[in-house]
């Protein structure tokens, strides 16, 4: 399985565990501490923005490698539901449509504890021809 989480320090600095890698859906959860907050004490909407990103995109790499290519995200829309201080998160990101040319995920990012909704998020992903 490519190690699609070590290799960069930005994919070190998320801790993310995957729980569940497919072609359709992709499970796991991600450190949100005082690392990542803003200056008010709050977690930084732009880590949600990333891990919705890698989640989708990790899916939708699932989808395609097999044809031999990537999936690149070209949109990603993020709604910030609730505000977060700490502790892990769980992530669930889910196929909406996946075509030739693109594909379409939503990702939802959940406190365990309460199983209240943190973020929602939109991405739609190209799949191009991986570089050799």
């Amino acid at each position: 399985m490519t190690d699609l989480t070590g290799s960069s320090e930005l994919m070190r600095l998320l801790e993310i565990d995957f729980e569940e890698r497919g072609a359709t859906r992709v499970s796991g959860s991600v450190a949100a501490d005082e690392r990542h907050h803003q200056p008010w004490g709050l977690v930084h909407g732009g880590l949600f923005t990333t891990v919705i990103e890698t989640f989708a995109t990790t899916g939708a790499y699932e989808a395609v490698k097999e044809r031999g290519q990537v999936a690149v995200g070209v949109t990603n829309i993020t709604d910030f539901l609730r505000p977060h201080r700490s502790g892990r998160l769980r992530v669930l990101a889910t196929a909406i449509q996946q075509g030739r040319v693109q594909q379409l995920w939503r990702v939802e990012i959940r406190q365990p504890e309460d199983d209240k909704l943190i973020a929602l998020g939109q991405v739609r992903l190209q799949n191009i021809q991986a570089q050799a």
